[in-house]
């Protein structure tokens, strides 16, 4: 299969852990509003929004993908790191949540910034391809 034809699905799949995050967001915020505390939630919130936004650019970004005329190897880095990317930049925020301080940087912090550099580096790969395509 193309690389076009799988990550797709990933991306998919990967929306149910989003919805499965914000069930669970709501039954912490309902149920024991005290649980997470500010700082915490404030970060599964941050997580959960990154997610499920960058989780739906990954879409589009995939249906760009082959326009760009990359050969499959190409395509593969480039949705693959889109992917790592999605990944990395909202598991730092629950990363963070998880050990991290309040006005502190963690190895949740930094990972969120190597998912963003990431998602930047595929979106330009992306953007090149396309005008030289055009």
């Amino acid at each position: 299969m193309e690389p076009t034809e799988i990550l797709p699905i990933v991306a998919i799949l990967s929306i149910v852990t989003v919805e499965f995050g914000g069930h669970a967001l709501l039954r912490f915020i309902t149920t024991d509003p005290d649980r997470l505390g500010a700082f915490r939630e404030r970060f599964f919130r941050a997580g959960h929004a990154h997610a499920g936004v960058l989780l739906v650019l990954s879409l589009v970004y995939l249906l760009y993908l082959p326009r760009a005329g990359f050969g499959d190897g190409l395509e593969w880095a480039c949705g693959g790191m889109l992917l790592a990317g999605v990944l990395a930049q909202s598991g730092g925020f629950f990363l963070h949540l998880g050990v991290g301080q309040e006005g502190r940087r963690s190895l949740g912090t930094l990972l969120t910034r190597i998912g963003a550099l990431l998602l930047a580096v595929a979106l330009i790969a992306l953007a090149a391809g396309l005008i030289r395509a055009a």
